[in-house]
């Protein structure tokens, strides 16, 4: 069995692009390895968020996947912040990694010119913090996205520095995650091509069926095909591409067939498209409620996540202790 490390960003809400792609792979593979799933609220203060948004935010994200289906029996769900190991761990790491390196990663200047008055250290040594998170329980594979390759790789450098200098073999070099299949990439509502909280296009989870049904109907289209079998645009494909995830195979191509006969009539296919989403969300959503209303779901699940996270941090920094010659008196 393989251990598993992922991070989950605290930023709100989940929409359809997160369940749809990573989330559905993260409910399959937690029944098949030793899972850790945290909530990644130390990194979120790289950018400084308001204080009055962090606790809400993590609120958020424990709900939605746990009402998606993530399940803290099977795996080990936790708030980062509550494993204060992964601190010292950071720490630790910190001595074997070099400012040059750190300053030459591509998130990190990223980040500095787009907020060139907030470059903080915690920024700059981000990468370490992100290898702390996998190192603390020496995960075999992490799900990584695009974005996150040079950090993951980063985090294979720093094991094998920690190794080399001290003559061990401790910590083994994560491998990207490759039991999910290809993500699914799902598309915004505005015409661009990915949904996301930033871009303000976005479906959630929890949202009710007026709001679905609201989105669905401002969605960009045009005036139609003029001539038959023509090529979709964009904006049009992206419709389709979030129709044939929800909808059925045989809904799909009569609105497929309609393109290509220029029949297609935009406001029936929203209303459909709309009826489907909330068919698929509904259960989440009912989900979702049931665990607002009952706080208890919530504090066991990160009081199980806590303890057993805590357990395996433990007997990580133990370890990393006794080989960077750290004794009691």
């Amino acid at each position: 069995m393989k251990t598993i490390v992922s991070g989950i960003r605290s930023t709100g809400n989940l929409h359809l692009g997160n369940y749809y792609g990573a989330l559905r792979n993260f409910i399959k593979m937690q029944h098949e390895n030793r899972c850790f799933f945290f909530i990644a609220d130390y990194h979120s203060l790289t950018t400084h968020p308001n204080p009055n948004d962090l606790y809400p935010n993590v609120k958020s994200v424990l709900t939605d996947y746990l009402a998606a289906g993530l399940d803290p029996e099977a795996a080990t769900i936790y708030i980062q912040s509550d494993v204060p190991e992964v601190t010292e761990l950071y720490l630790m790491l910190n001595m074997h990694v070099y400012l040059g390196e750190l300053a030459k990663t591509s998130s990190f200047k990223e980040k500095a010119r787009k907020q060139p008055e907030n470059v903080n250290a915690g920024l700059l040594t981000y990468p370490t913090l992100m290898a702390a998170d996998i190192l603390l329980h020496n995960a075999d594979e992490v799900p990584v996205g695009k974005d996150q390759e040079q950090h993951l790789e980063m985090t294979r450098r720093f094991a094998r520095r920690f190794n080399n200098f001290y003559g061990t073999e401790y910590f083994k070099e994560p491998a990207a995650y490759s039991g999910g299949g290809e993500l699914v990439k799902i598309p915004g509502l505005d015409g661009s091509g990915k949904m996301g909280k930033s871009e303000g296009n976005c479906i959630y989870l929890c949202d009710d069926e007026k709001t679905i049904q609201k989105k669905v109907m401002k969605a960009l289209t045009d005036q139609g095909p003029t001539e038959m079998n023509s090529p979709k645009p964009d904006y049009i494909e992206n419709l389709f591409t979030i129709m044939k995830i929800v909808s059925s195979p045989d809904t799909v191509e009569y609105f497929d067939e309609k393109w290509n006969k220029c029949e297609i009539r935009y406001g029936d296919m929203k209303k459909q498209l709309a009826a489907d989403i909330i068919a698929a969300t509904a259960p989440i959503r009912e989900r979702i409620l049931e665990i607002n209303a009952n706080p208890d779901i919530l504090h066991r699940a990160i009081s199980l996540g806590r303890d057993k996270a805590r357990e395996s941090a433990q007997k990580t920094i133990k370890e990393v202790r006794e080989i960077m010659g750290f004794r009691r008196f």
